[in-house]
């Protein structure tokens, strides 16, 4: 896809755009409720349609399966990077007026840093073609990881700082509390960071580590850079809603980590099918259409099992609940006897 350094321009204009009327809402501390973040999740998610659409229409076919590919891909890791977010609100005592404002800077953060990776791994493969067999089995390596830690199912699992975050910390200061929203303060004489503004370096830099394998990953559907900048954009920009309205229902989704391992180590085949394929050897290559049908197919089961599952599993707690109850019910009226 050949794209001009005028449509660069207006779609990062326009990227900026839509960034700063989500931080005009959400300029105000405020509790986000289910149908505010309902109705965003959905403008977002339109919003990335009418794109994937507009692709469609005047560059063809391929660009836009390729765009839906990615967006779908990126938006389904985003998900289980959500966890992650969880914990890291939870190790900072974030207050929940506040949780929409880190959310909105940390992605901010995290979609500057990937920008970066994205062009740094375009350039890359432009050179060298053979990093797609490094890329395919890291992703075929990272599938295999996913399932190991589903398996593992570590429910004391808690955040742990990175190196980079606890050297700021470390060379700037911490206040002992939030001060609303703002970022720095003067302390004893010191400006020292506040809270808030360590929470939001965490999400940025945390995200980081997420892109080591959401990045080639969409390299594995499209190695256009516009596409997979855009498919990251947008797929990051709707995560501070999508936060809000499904993070009671993310310990829900049981088998996630299992549907995305699936995806990771399906394109990492895809991967390395393709290396293969520049290398001269004559193999199959798997078509756009296909890999989208396998990544909605494989995301539907495993949301549909994931379901089932937590429905199962909460059932089985009710039943031994109950049982405990009238064990000790009959424990009591035996006493009093």
């Amino acid at each position: 896809m050949d794209v001009s350094m005028t449509l660069w321009v207006l779609t990062i204009v326009g990227l900026a755009a839509l960034i700063a009327v989500d931080f005009f809402i959400g300029r105000k501390p405020h509790d986000v409720s289910m149908k505010e973040a309902g109705i965003w999740t959905v403008v977002w998610i339109a919003l990335a349609g009418l794109f994937g659409l507009g692709l469609l229409l005047f560059s063809g076919g391929q660009p836009a399966g390729e765009f839906f590919a990615g967006f779908i891909t990126e938006k389904s890791l985003s998900v289980d990077n959500l966890f992650v977010f969880v914990l890291i609100m939870a190790k900072f005592s974030v207050p929940t007026q506040y949780q929409q404002r880190v959310l909105l800077v940390g992605v901010l953060i995290a979609l500057v840093l990937r920008a970066i990776f994205i062009a740094a791994g375009a350039a890359i493969l432009a050179s060298f073609a053979w990093v797609f067999y490094i890329f395919g089995a890291f992703l075929i390596y990272t599938a295999w990881k996913l399932i190991q830690e589903a398996r593992a199912d570590d429910e004391d699992e808690e955040f742990e700082e990175n190196r980079l975050l606890k050297a700021v910390e470390r060379r700037f200061g911490v206040a002992d509390r939030y001060h609303g929203t703002k970022l720095w303060i003067q302390q004893n004489g010191k400006r020292v960071m506040t809270p808030m503004l360590v929470v939001m370096l965490a999400i940025g830099t945390t995200d980081v580590l997420f892109a080591l394998d959401s990045i080639p990953a969409i390299f594995g559907l499209t190695q256009d850079p516009y596409i997979v900048f855009t498919a990251n954009a947008f797929a990051l920009m709707g995560l501070r809603q999508l936060y809000f309205l499904i993070g009671g229902l993310l310990r829900k989704l049981v088998h996630l980590s299992y549907g995305l391992s699936v995806i990771l180590g399906f394109i990492g085949v895809k991967l390395v099918l393709h290396a293969l394929h520049e290398s001269g050897v004559h193999v199959p290559e798997i078509s756009i259409p296909v890999s989208l049908g396998v990544i909605c197919a494989v995301l539907v089961v495993t949301t549909i099992t994931s379901l089932m599952a937590s429905r199962k599993q909460a059932a089985e707690e009710t039943r031994e609940t109950g049982g405990v109850q009238k064990a000790e019910g009959s424990e009591k009226d035996s006493i009093d006897v």
